[in-house]
């Protein structure tokens, strides 16, 4: 094992020590798709997504770090907002953030209800970065941010943890993949755990910005927000630590990518079949394995949240 794995796997072993009174450890279920599979279901987690699990350790360190902050900031387009939220209320400290106007309506309303403050009008995936700087020097705030941070990163590879605490002798684990903050989580997990467990990302061929970057070896930008059923993965590049995890360190060994057909196909089976009320971008593993192109073995799938826009699964369940 490498310095900088073992540097990082042991972060991750801190991180579920300082988040644990506050997470949910999630179950490892089998289905009768294959005896050889094995689903972590993320959507039974804390607000319904993975994203408590670095929220919480960012907020935690930040408030072991010396200085209280004044408050916390960040962009999301509904479950990091809501993740952020919920860690910031539970340490008494004010959360304030930036969602797109389009973003599903659930989440915004979620995020409200965790006594956030909501920033929504004129905010676009495009603008949201030039925005939070501006709202961040007003307000004095600390950012956490959703997937290119330190303390996210290990938090999200609480994930992983669990899973092959629970299950040992997994051979592939496949999750999600749009900044990489559960990937990166992951892969150091993973590959802390065994160096021949094999990591693959997953996301949509209309958010492919880590599949080209995984061929060229430098960070890819996508020229414009994609538009997929996965919402959760609209970011146009990785991040910087993301991406010296996953690919300068070679911790990720596979990048796949899937169709708009394909996530529909998966939610489809997550809800009629699994009766896992996954979101589109939860079941964007599960599309990579029912369309055969995650590598053969014993395969851990991680399925990273159930808040879902109800209309979009009413008529995905309704084509099925």
């Amino acid at each position: 094992m490498t310095a900088y794995l073992a540097k990082h796997a042991e972060q991750v072993r801190l991180a579920a020590e300082r988040i644990g009174a506050h997470i949910r450890r999630t179950p490892v279920l089998v289905s009768d798709l294959d005896p050889d599979l094995r689903l972590k279901p993320e959507c039974f987690q804390v607000t319904g997504s993975f994203k408590p699990r670095g929220a919480f350790n960012g907020v935690l360190s930040l408030m072991e770090s010396g200085e209280r902050p004044k408050g916390v900031i960040a962009v999301s387009s509904g479950n990091h907002a809501q993740a952020v939220a919920l860690a910031a209320a539970t340490v008494g400290l004010p959360a304030l953030i930036l969602i797109p106007e389009d973003a599903n309506p659930a989440k915004v309303a979620a995020t409200r209800a965790l006594g956030a403050e909501v920033i929504q009008e004129g905010i676009t995936f495009a603008n949201r970065e030039r925005r939070l700087r501006e709202v961040m020097a007003e307000r004095g705030y600390v950012l956490v941010h959703p997937f290119d941070d330190w303390d996210v990163i290990h938090g999200q590879g609480t994930v992983a943890r669990e899973l092959l605490d629970d299950e040992p002798g997994l051979e592939v684990i496949a999750a999600s993949l749009g900044g990489g903050g559960l990937l990166a989580g992951t892969a150091i997990s993973a590959k802390n755990h065994s160096a021949t467990v094999k990591v693959v990302g997953v996301e949509p061929e209309a958010a492919d910005d880590a599949y080209r970057t995984w061929k060229a070896g430098s960070i890819q930008t996508l020229a414009a927000s994609p538009k997929t059923l996965a919402d959760g993965v609209r970011t146009t590049a990785i991040g910087g630590r993301n991406f010296e995890v996953m690919f300068v360190n070679r911790l990720v060994d596979e990048v796949v990518t899937v169709s708009e057909d394909e996530i529909a196909t998966a939610v489809q089976v997550a809800w009629s079949r699994l009766h896992l009320a996954l979101e589109p971008t939860g079941a964007l593993p599960l599309a990579a394995y029912l369309s055969g192109k995650l590598p053969k073995g014993r395969i851990g799938l991680i399925l990273s949240g159930g808040n879902a826009n109800l209309q979009t699964v009413a008529t995905l369940l309704g084509t099925h």
